[in-house]
């Protein structure tokens, strides 16, 4: 099994780098002894040239296209940008605009996404998603955003294991996802019904502490007034 990380990170070292190898390695720990999982990671600052490139002429040099292959090889992906004007940023777009139209089609892919502020953490769901469901990649319910203030705090952890743990089961290399064996084995339980009195004529009944007149009754005072 192979799983590809296309961290658009830019700095070194890169927040949205660390983030990238953290869901990976929590997909990989859920791979079995006997068949370990290859990572393979995509760094587009190195490649912010060659893409260039190929949007001007249509071609991708190597290094590109060592990495377009990697991605269209890949079983999975996890791809992880930072937040530049409340969306993914220039270099992630454009590496995915010059990738084969169909190299994603039905491949499991994990979003996430890296700011400075929670408040671009809907990134994920008005840019990113959107953008590999255009590209028919089948996107794992829980993408993961971390804002400067996450690292270290409570929750990241989790939101990086639920997710790690969906993409895995979509690999085929771990249990159900999380958000499936919880419906399955823990069912929100609903409000319990509220008896029904059986007909009774013209009579008031009692439900719930109240008189409840039958409307057949009301209809008729109506009529007689």
């Amino acid at each position: 099994m192979k799983l590809v990380v296309v961290s658009a990170g830019l700095s070194v070292p890169s927040s949205t780098r660390l983030l990238g190898d953290r869901l990976a390695a929590a997909v990989v720990g859920r791979a079995p002894a006997g068949a370990p999982a290859e990572v393979e990671v995509v760094e587009l600052r190195d490649l912010a040239v060659e893409i260039a490139h190929n949007l001007t002429t249509g071609f991708p040099g190597p290094a590109l296209r060592a990495a377009l292959d990697a991605v269209a090889a890949a079983d999975g992906l996890i791809v992880v940008t930072p937040v530049f004007s409340a969306s993914y940023s220039g270099l992630f777009k454009s590496f995915f605009d010059v990738l084969d139209r169909d190299a994603l089609a039905g491949k499991p892919v994990l979003v996430a996404a890296t700011g400075g502020s929670a408040r671009h953490s809907l990134v994920l769901e008005h840019a990113m998603r959107p953008l590999f469901a255009y590209l028919r990649a089948v996107v794992v319910p829980t993408g993961v955003y971390a804002a400067s203030e996450d690292w270290g705090a409570e929750g990241l952890a989790e939101r990086i294991e639920r997710a790690a743990g969906e993409l895995a089961a979509l690999l085929g290399i771990g249990g159900p996802p999380a958000f499936a064996s919880a419906s399955a084995s823990a069912p929100v339980p609903g409000p319990a019904p509220v008896p029904l009195p059986a007909a009774r004529g013209s009579e008031s009944v009692r439900v719930g502490g109240f008189d409840v007149v039958p409307f057949a009754e009301q209809l008729a005072a109506v009529r007689s007034e």
